[in-house]
């Protein structure tokens, strides 16, 4: 029987995937945008990696974690670009577990199709419309980021949206614009989290202006540094 969910990796237990839960993680296989700082690159193609386990072996495990875990949370890769995503959303919510997903949005029709069976989202918005390409290293990129944006700030979900910062990437002008965008959605929390280099040697990106936090105050977002 094929499998439901083409897996690339499982974490059984984390206490930072969602926030105040405990949840197991599956990390989905395959993502069509090439974001520089992609912290799973092995998760972008779309083949099973060898040795990656099964989703039914996924599933006989949550099944003995029933009451220890809060929920599962569907991450990747990009998780709505599998089709076999809302059965596998819908097997986890038989087994009595919450559902959490990370997605960009890549596949707004699938995400349209699973948020009615999802609890907690993290959204990752990856730029405003102006950089969005740059980001992703994917041309037209933009118009499904931003669909995402809209559709989960209307949808009633709880969400948390979260940018990651790279100042090689985005620039003062271009936080702005996202922040307004944010605002724009009915949303009034943002979360950013700075680029991590390992290589050559370990690194962060610097911390726009402090400028930028009163701007972004004065259109009512309140922004969380990670």
């Amino acid at each position: 029987m094929p499998e439901v969910l083409q897996v690339g990796g499982f974490e059984p237990f984390s206490t930072t995937d969602w926030p105040g839960k405990l949840c197991a993680v599956v990390f989905v296989q395959g993502c069509p945008w090439r974001c520089g700082y992609c912290h799973n690159p092995g998760l972008q193609p779309r083949q099973r990696p060898h040795g990656a386990p099964h989703w039914s072996d996924i599933l006989t495990f949550l099944a003995h974690r029933r009451g220890l875990l809060d929920g599962v949370v569907f991450s990747g890769g990009e998780p709505t670009i599998d089709p076999g995503l809302p059965d596998a959303i819908a097997q986890v919510r038989a087994l009595g577990f919450q559902v959490g997903l990370h997605t960009a949005g890549v596949h707004t029709r699938r995400l349209v199709s699973v948020l009615p069976q999802v609890d907690w989202i993290g959204l990752d918005l990856k730029a405003g419309e102006a950089a969005h390409d740059r980001v992703t290293g994917v041309p037209g990129s933009a118009k499904a980021g931003l669909e995402a944006l809209a559709l989960v700030a209307g949808s009633g979900v709880e969400v948390e949206v979260r940018t990651t910062f790279d100042s090689e990437l985005l620039d003062d002008s271009d936080l702005m614009e996202l922040a307004r965008t944010v605002r724009d959605a009915g949303l009034q929390q943002w979360t950013l989290q700075r680029r991590r280099w390992l290589a050559p040697e370990p690194r962060m990106a610097p911390l726009p202006p402090p400028r930028l936090l009163d701007e972004a105050r004065q259109l009512g977002i309140q922004i969380h540094w990670r």
